[in-house]
């Protein structure tokens, strides 16, 4: 097994954490705050908008069974790159959707997939690509919010969960 880890935006972080979940090969998820400008915030201080943190999702993933390109593109499939600070009826810079590397090797990979992504789509991608500056985990109740609450508010449609427990990479 060879564990790597990416972290992605995807708008609110309960929706994007159970898609990931669902995906063999996923070894751990975590829902947190990617790159701000303030330290340790919590979730009320992270929904004024005011602290640059976007609501992030750690994915931790076995690299024998998965690649950095078919995880790029299961997120696609779970959100609109178009969208500025927005994703279904959730907006704020928050819900601004990122992809958050820790490997400076990973950068290439996920600027060519974008530029390939880019000719899907008649308007602009303006899903971030960043070097993760840094990272919190949200606290108890925001982990794993769709496992305890499954009637919980979600902005993706649960065949998008069904769909990516059923995907496979093509090796």
């Amino acid at each position: 097994m060879k564990r790597k880890e990416i972290y992605f935006a995807g708008g609110c972080f309960w929706g994007t954490q159970h898609f990931f979940k669902q995906i063999e090969g996923v070894l751990e998820t975590e829902t947190g705050f990617a790159n701000g400008h303030t330290d340790n915030p919590t979730y009320q201080e992270v929904y004024t908008d005011t602290t640059g943190f976007v609501e992030t999702v750690k994915v931790v993933y076995d690299a024998e069974l998965l690649d950095l390109s078919f995880l790029l593109d299961m997120f696609f499939h779970a959100i609109d790159p178009t969208m500025l600070n927005q994703q279904g009826h959730d907006v704020g810079t928050r819900y601004r959707t990122g992809v958050y590397y820790t490997d400076d090797n990973e950068r290439a990979v996920i600027s060519d997939f974008f530029h390939l992504k880019q000719q899907e789509y008649d308007l602009p991608i303006v899903t971030e690509i960043e070097k993760l500056q840094n990272y919190y985990p949200a606290d108890e109740y925001h982990q794993d919010y769709l496992d305890k609450h499954p009637d919980g508010y979600c902005h993706l449609p649960v065949e998008l969960f069904r769909f990516a427990k059923n995907a496979k990479m093509k090796k």
